[in-house]
């Protein structure tokens, strides 16, 4: 049997500290995961920025936009002597929810191609963080479309 005080933290004392930290974790957490979600779309507009460049260096060896992204890391084999690539390092990058970016040659474009993410919902359309960004079809414009040209 033991005699003496023992040390320790009482049970409501750690029910007090368990409290204040849900409390600390409500607050801040739901303003630092909107973080995350904007951040996500800076660097998807980015990326379409950084690909559109790519898409317009290969037109001016070329003469034409690829029908693929891929022609733009891997030289093609109907390529001729202008191909002077990869114009992009490494493979064509995801859209940071893990899908590939849509691209299609496009005549009636004022680019000459549609390039852009879907978005964190995954589908075409949706507003704020579901908004598609890119470079998109005629007769699909968004808001997101504004902020790259």
């Amino acid at each position: 049997m033991r005699t003496g005080k023992q040390a320790g933290f009482t049970l409501i004392e750690l029910l007090v500290t368990l409290v204040i930290l849900g409390l600390l974790v409500g607050l801040v957490g739901p303003q630092f995961f909107g973080k995350v979600d904007s951040s996500k779309v800076k660097t998807s507009q980015i990326q379409v920025s950084m690909l559109k460049v790519a898409l317009q260096t290969y037109r001016l060896d070329m003469g034409n936009y690829p029908d693929a992204l891929i022609k733009l890391w891997q030289r093609p084999t109907d390529a001729n002597a202008y191909w002077n690539g990869p114009y992009i390092n490494g493979q064509v990058p995801l859209d940071n929810w893990g899908r590939e970016y849509q691209y299609q040659v496009d005549s009636k474009s004022d680019l000459g191609f549609s390039l852009y993410s879907f978005g964190a919902d995954g589908v075409s359309g949706g507003e704020g963080l579901n908004a598609d960004i890119g470079y998109l079809p005629r007769q699909g414009l968004s808001g997101s479309q504004e902020n790259l040209q």
